[in-house]
């Protein structure tokens, strides 16, 4: 089993998504009943779709479409493997943000260590698109899935995987599905490290104890890699607070980390220490992979938002990084920027019934609003401008219908109906998931290539 750290691609080198091949996608049929596909158009090969020569702004394609910006897909890859590259850390980018293989691919690509699911579907997922080392960020206590598993670890030789554990119950049903299955290689865990009144994770130390030793005494079928973590789900006062907070959460996986190596809980090879969102990424790293009392350990943090950040939370979230990182902040000056918004849902103005009012083709169904409404960005009109505008005066969403977005803009504003409407979105995640298929565009938002999702 090969537990290298995969190296980055040079600056400059990074690969397109649109000229990756990635297994069990390139071939896939798109026709018009996938939306955002041209009504009556010919079915293509995902791969070709960028050869059509189909421009946004040209109006070639339905209204709304999801794009995701090129450059700055490219220039998030880099940036954050730069990051983590310069910590000594690695990053196993959360998949379930996108649940797109190509864009696991190009992350895998610039030297991503693995991809991390959720979910036992999302372990297939990966496997059926040639992903060979997957964390599973969560506990795999399904009959179905356990055997899914074990299944694959026995068929593949190069299959790499990794779970939670936070109790000796679930080590058990690990061990029980491995010994049913014949398995002659272990399955391999990381125990969780929670928090009260949190998710899934070990309380306290004596619960810790009985999962490692729950472990010891599965084997040959279960083995310990590491320790993990969220840090996402610690809240305090303020940001201040909450920051004191999860570096004190940081702390217990550290402490957790000594304790295994003093007592001699672990595998062989590097210990894995895993934590890190999309939030507190930079916490992560300076917190264990900067403690050298923990050794050799292989820091691996998750985020998934960070491919193609956001217009609302997370790219406050990321302000407020650039404030505490050093790091971060001589990346951004070093590469002109730091991490770009690369994730849009174009719509059409259908409706201009008030003065003030703009009743735009996108809703519920199209754009993320579990955090918070999406953010009006830009307008174009044919003819009008050569580029999108940003809008002059105040825009801002005020509700959503399934299909409406209601925009209330100034009285004066010279949106028309037919005219196009960018709209940035706060959390990745619920925008990836109503969308079976985004388009890649360049900076001009002509259409260079497609990417498919598997929710």
């Amino acid at each position: 089993m090969d537990t290298s750290t995969p190296q980055p691609v040079p600056p400059g080198e990074a690969v397109g998504v649109s000229e990756l091949t990635t297994p069990g996608t390139d071939g896939l049929m798109i026709d018009d009943l996938v939306k955002g596909y041209p009504n009556g158009a010919p079915p293509r090969r995902l791969k070709d779709i960028g050869q059509a020569g189909w421009s946004v702004l040209g109006e070639d394609v339905p209204f709304p479409v999801a794009v995701l910006k090129a450059s700055a897909i490219a220039h998030n890859s880099r940036w954050m493997q730069r990051f983590v590259g310069l910590s000594g850390a690695c990053i196993s980018p959360h998949g379930k943000t996108t649940m797109a293989p190509q864009l696991f691919h190009r992350q895998l690509a610039d030297g991503a260590w693995g991809i991390t699911v959720a979910t036992a579907d999302q372990i297939r997922v990966c496997r059926a698109h040639g992903i060979d080392r997957v964390l599973l960020a969560n506990q795999l206590v399904s009959r179905q899935g356990i055997a899914y598993v074990c299944n694959e670890l026995a068929r593949c030789p190069d299959f790499e995987f990794y779970s939670l554990v936070d109790s000796p119950a679930g080590v058990a049903r690990l061990a029980d599905g491995a010994r049913a299955c014949g398995l002659t290689r272990p399955l391999t865990v990381l125990i969780e490290i929670g928090l009260p009144g949190g998710r899934t994770g070990c309380r306290g130390d004596d619960d810790l104890a009985a999962v490692a030793r729950a472990v010891g005494d599965a084997a040959p079928y279960v083995s310990l890699a590491g320790i993990e973590g969220y840090e996402g789900q610690v809240e305090g006062r303020d940001s201040a607070d909450t920051e004191d907070r999860v570096a004190r959460y940081l702390d217990r996986l550290a402490g957790a980390v000594r304790r295994g190596l003093g007592e001699g809980w672990f595998a062989g090879g590097p210990v894995i220490v895993s934590a890190g969102g999309s939030t507190y990424y930079d916490m992560v790293v300076d917190r264990l992979a900067g403690d050298r009392t923990l050794g050799e350990v292989r820091v691996i943090t998750r985020s998934g938002c960070y491919l193609t950040q956001d217009s609302g939370q997370y790219r406050r979230s990321f302000a407020r990084l650039l404030e505490r990182s050093g790091t971060a902040r001589e990346l951004a000056l070093d590469m002109g920027e730091g991490l770009q918004s690369a994730l849009e849902v174009w719509a059409q103005v259908q409706s201009r019934p008030e003065p003030g009012l703009v009743i735009c083709t996108a809703g519920k169904r199209d754009l993320s609003f579990d955090i918070e409404l999406p953010v009006p960005l830009a307008w174009y009109r044919s003819g009008h401008s050569t580029v999108p505008e940003p809008f002059s005066g105040a825009a801002r969403v005020r509700q959503l219908s399934d299909q409406h977005a209601h925009v209330d803009v100034a009285a004066d504003s010279p949106l028309a109906v037919g005219d196009l409407v960018a709209f940035g979105i706060s959390h990745p995640c619920t925008t990836f998931d109503r969308w079976q298929m985004l388009y890649v565009v360049d900076d001009a938002y002509g259409i260079t290539g497609a990417v498919r999702t598997f929710f």
